[in-house]
């Protein structure tokens, strides 16, 4: 937590802070010296941004951006309020099995996502027995006939899904739990299990298709496509609807972009970029439209 600055008095910061809330930045303000109240902002990653409108306020603290900041961080409280309300409704009765981790607490179908994956390393002694994971694949590669889907289209349902928890190699397995992690908690806590099912099954079998249709069959598999996809729905849907508690800061956003931009390069070797900027692009898209419906609801 870091003071941006001090306001002349009371009104003023609580007005500031109301309107830091309504723009989904967290923050306290308290008395400072003398008649001076100070403005503390939780998260590192958002003090320029509210140090940016910390300086607008003090030019002008009766502009239009600032007037109606109240009503519209009641608005955002009362979501938060009724997110928490839900979401403990939802774990009080798995407390034991999934205690609370980070500053949301692991839901239980990121919990079972994460040891899945890890199961299937182990099994497979991550990625190396290719035996073990032909029953996983998209498609056998080592069964091609020519047409499309060949397994899926006989019945093998499972397959669509069934390769987001193939790894290869230990860095491949870790660096997709720890966004899974990150991510599907945060979705899972604000948004429910269901949601989050819903956006893996579309950003696990969607990815993994296209990468199918581009390449051809072959030993692919991993969380990244769903993990582009999760990171693409929260960057939007945070963006674009405040309330929904979702929050993705500009430093991942770049870093994600970054590596998916060096991925393509061939420096790291062979990945599948398809399923990567098709998670990507079906994150980006769904967000930006639930945003656009979450704003359309009525009040």
């Amino acid at each position: 937590m870091r003071s941006i600055g001090n306001l002349p008095d009371e009104t003023q910061a609580r007005r500031f802070g109301d309107y830091l809330v309504a723009q989904g930045i967290r923050n306290e303000v308290e008395p400072d010296t003398g008649t001076a109240w100070a403005v503390w902002i939780t998260d590192e990653d958002q003090v320029k941004l509210a140090q940016a409108g910390l300086e607008r306020f003090r030019a002008n603290p009766d502009a239009e951006e600032f007037r109606n900041a109240q009503s519209a961080a009641a608005k955002v409280r009362a979501a938060d309020a009724q997110d928490r309300a839900g979401y403990q409704r939802r774990v009080r009765t798995r407390r034991s099995l999934f205690p609370k981790l980070g500053g949301y607490g692991v839901g239980p179908l990121t919990f079972g996502l994460i040891f899945l994956c890890v199961a299937v390393a182990v099994y497979s002694k991550l990625g190396s027995n290719h035996e073990s994971l032909k029953p996983l694949l998209l498609a056998d590669p080592e069964n091609a006939n020519g047409t499309f889907l060949p397994e899926v289209r006989a019945g093998q349902w499972w397959r669509l899904i069934t390769p987001i928890f193939i790894h290869f190699g230990p860095l491949h397995l870790l660096f997709n739990m720890m966004w899974l992690y990150q991510l599907g908690c945060m979705i899972e806590a604000r948004q429910g299990t269901l949601r989050l099912a819903l956006l893996v099954v579309v950003t696990g079998a969607g990815p993994m298709v296209a990468q199918y249709v581009v390449n051809g069959p072959g030993y692919v598999g991993g969380m990244s496509g769903v993990v582009y996809g999760l990171a693409g729905y929260v960057w939007l849907r945070g963006k674009y609807d405040r309330a929904s508690g979702l929050y993705l800061d500009p430093q991942n956003v770049q870093w994600l972009l970054i590596w998916l931009v060096v991925c393509y390069t061939g420096l790291l070797g062979r990945v599948a970029n398809t399923a990567h900027l098709a998670g990507l692009i079906i994150g980006v898209v769904w967000g930006r439209v639930s945003a656009y419906f979450a704003a359309s609801r009525p009040e």
